[in-house]
Parts: structure tokens; sequence; C-alpha cells
């Protein structure tokens, strides 16, 4: 994984999954839900996460699985 998270985003640990009781998976970029699996796109998943051997890899697996969301282009929220 050399080379992969250059900028060391992935140590903040900003990805988590949470499932739910009909199977499905939501998966959480800083408490926001950016993406949910269904059926066996969730259950191919899981198998995935089960095999993760450490936290940086699940990170990055959870960073692959939500796909390209964030362009650069965001603006922050105005309240």
């Amino acid at each position: 994984m050399n080379g992969i998270d250059k900028r060391n985003k992935l140590e903040e640990h900003p990805f988590l999954y949470r499932t739910a009781k009909n199977g499905a998976v939501f998966l959480e970029y800083f408490g926001k839900v950016v993406k949910m699996l269904k059926g066996k796109e969730a259950e191919r998943f899981l198998e995935k996460v089960n095999a993760a051997k450490d936290e940086k890899e699940l990170q990055l697996l959870l960073a692959k699985a939500t796909g390209n969301f964030k362009r650069g282009n965001e603006r922050p929220l105005k309240m």
C-alpha cells in the first residue's frame, strides 16, 4: 500500500460503515452517508471487510467503495 495515501488522509479514519437489519450497508464520510449498498453488492462488500487485515486497509476499502464522490470543487456549507 505504499504510495496510495500520500497525504495520510486515511489516518484520520474519515470513513465508517454500518449495516441495517434488511442487509443494507451505509457508507459514511465524516458522519454523512455518501453511498448505500444493497443485495449482492452489500454481501460482497462485507466479505471484503471481514478479510481486511488492519484499520488502514479497511479505510482504503471504504474509500474505494464510496467511489469518486469528492471532486475538489465543493464549497463549505453556509449557516
